[in-house]
């Protein structure tokens, strides 16, 4: 009876505690109370969901401003409609656009048109079907703004997307479904930008006649961008060959400190470079290492290191949501039949013991955490494109989803066109004495990543 006793009295104790505690949670303290009533965890996930839908939203079709520079100040879409759209020439076909490396997202495309692409009923060589998929918001990267009463488009502009998506290919090659964060190794951004009637503009920053602008636009091939070249004017390195640089995956980002070859800073920064130095958005940007006139002349010319819009910011709002998007596009894993499974075990055992790969390549992020930057010297190559960035170094590069981007070849410039070439190089650098078996093997496992 006395246990019995006991027994009811710390029952009830515990249902009393757990009532109190209930009553607690329900009345927060003054102290942590927030505008909204829900749990804090629930704003999070509620926070969390809404970053993931609108930076998917501005990585695809927000131009941040940048119609002004593209189509009112370039004139890029009177080319690419034509005399008989009110633009200029012959205008560009969907034939045209997909062989500079363009993609059409067949999920914004009608079934019914895609029917008629595969049969051959709908004319690849019509620039008015460019103007249609564009319309359509269909071309990656590419967005209209609004119509001319001939047909034709009031401006254009571009968004991450044009350089940082691809397509699968599904309904024919460069028509399918969006692959964001793959980087398109086809696309001719020189090319095309070149097409626009109106250079001035960049002929005058530069300082330079619009027929070098196109010399230069035209050299850099596709997959390839200059992002320096209005900071410090070098079109070309000291061999004769174009100083851009292959554009780079924006997957597999998440927890890598540093942005781009040479480390310019964080992702965020480097979304707020390119969207207002690079895509000529409206926003916001500061950097006074760009104000040094001696390494980046054009850009201290032109005040580039304090950016201010003329009008709204359109950018500085959208940074938060686009990098978390970004930081949530994983890399791609490759199929199982597209390397030999047991050669790359055999290479990741190399590659974190005798060839030393994991020195530098740090696994699982496959870079350095930290500040992870070498000199050229450091890793075997000249200092050309180190030396355009503020810290004179190359970031090493993470190694994850490397598959997907072999078109152009490896290192920031292509200057390897084989992942063989690349661990041939370092084998030779840094004397690891490698056979080519263990060559070939170490080469498995880089595509096995």
């Amino acid at each position: 009876m006395r246990n019995s006793f006991w027994a009811v009295l710390i029952v009830g104790a515990c249902l009393a505690a757990i009532g109190t505690a209930n009553v607690i949670t329900r009345a927060q303290s003054p102290r942590f109370r927030t505008e909204d009533d829900r749990p804090f965890d629930d704003l999070i996930g509620a926070h969390e969901a809404e970053l993931m839908r609108s930076g998917r939203q501005i990585f695809r079709f927000d131009t941040l401003g940048d119609e002004r520079f593209w189509g009112d100040t370039l004139k890029l879409h009177q080319a690419i409609e034509g005399v008989r759209f009110g633009g200029v020439g012959l205008g560009v076909s969907p034939a045209t656009a997909l062989a500079v490396g363009l993609k059409v997202d067949s999920q914004m495309v009608p079934s019914s048109v895609l029917a008629g692409i595969k049969s051959g009923s709908v004319d690849l060589n019509d620039p008015a079907n460019t103007l249609a998929l564009i319309n359509l918001k269909a071309v990656v990267g590419v967005m209209p703004f609004g119509r001319t009463s001939s047909g034709g488009l009031q401006s254009i502009g571009i968004t991450c997307a044009l350089c940082h998506s691809t397509v699968d290919d599904a309904i024919a090659p460069g028509i399918g479904r969006r692959l964001d964060g793959w980087p398109n190794r086809d696309l001719n951004v020189g090319a095309i930008t070149a097409l626009s009637p109106d250079l001035s503009a960049v002929a005058n920053l530069l300082q330079v006649d619009q027929t070098t602008v196109r010399t230069v636009l035209n050299s850099w091939g596709a997959g390839k961008f200059d992002a320096e070249l209005f900071l410090d004017g070098k079109a070309f390195r000291p061999d004769g060959k174009t100083a851009a640089t292959l554009i780079p995956p924006a997957f597999g980002l998440a927890g890598v400190n540093l942005h781009t070859y040479t480390g310019w800073g964080s992702v965020p920064y480097w979304n707020a470079f390119v969207a207002n130095l690079e895509m000529h958005g409206s926003g916001t940007f500061f950097d006074p290492r760009l104000s040094n006139s001696s390494q980046f002349p054009v850009a201290a010319r032109a005040g580039l290191g304090n950016v201010r819009p003329q009008g709204d910011d359109g950018v500085t709002s959208r940074l938060a949501a686009l990098q978390f998007y970004q930081l949530a596009i994983p890399a791609p894993s490759p199929s199982s039949d597209s390397f030999d499974r047991r050669a790359a075990e055999r290479g990741q055992t190399l590659f974190n013991g005798p060839a030393k790969c994991s020195t530098c390549h740090v696994p699982p992020l496959f870079t350095e955490p930290g500040w992870s930057m070498h000199t050229g010297e450091e890793i075997g190559i000249d200092n050309f494109q180190a030396d355009r960035s503020p810290d004179h170094r190359y970031r090493t590069t993470p190694l994850k989803g490397l598959w997907a981007h072999q078109r152009g070849g490896f290192y920031h410039d292509g200057r390897y066109p084989t992942l063989l070439a690349v661990v041939q190089h370092y084998n030779q650098t840094f004397n690891l004495r490698l056979t080519d078996s263990e060559m070939n093997e170490l080469v498995e496992y880089l595509k096995s990543l």
